[in-house]
């Protein structure tokens, strides 16, 4: 998969190309310096509303290649170094979303099967959201 990383893309539209193909899997974007394997606090995750350009202090655009094999450490370090963004991978465990900090050694594979494998449901986070729409007027009682 690639992504082009572009100042006018947004923090969400980075989200769900990056979502698309490990669904078990977010990537959040951080107003603190990228530190391989260490936590970044809450309150300093960036709205997903906001452009690439706007938090970012290195706007060169060029492409993000991920493969499945991929260490979560290294996309997260590639971020950092080409585009200037500070980003943690996160893994769905049940009904909460989890730093992989700890795990940062495992591939996004390992990664997005043991967020399936830890998920009640079996299905993506994408699919609960669409059955839980509150704006699908359908499904009001």
């Amino acid at each position: 998969m690639e992504i082009i990383i572009n100042d006018s893309l947004t923090i969400s539209e980075l989200q769900q190309a990056f979502s698309s193909e490990f669904p078990f899997l977010k990537i959040e974007f951080f107003d603190a310096p990228y530190k391989a394997e260490k936590a970044l606090p809450k309150s300093k995750m960036y709205a997903h509303d906001r452009k690439i350009g706007s938090i970012r202090k290195s706007h060169a655009e060029g492409r993000l290649s991920v493969t499945s094999q991929e260490k979560v450490s290294d996309i997260e370090f590639e971020l950092w170094k080409k585009f200037g963004l500070s980003a943690q991978i996160f893994r769905k465990s049940g009904n909460v979303w989890i730093e992989t900090s700890l795990t940062d050694s495992w591939s996004l594979e390992q990664q997005n099967r043991e967020g399936l494998e830890l998920s009640k449901s079996h299905k993506t986070p994408f699919q609960e959201t669409e059955e839980n729409d509150p704006t699908d007027r359908d499904k009001w009682e």
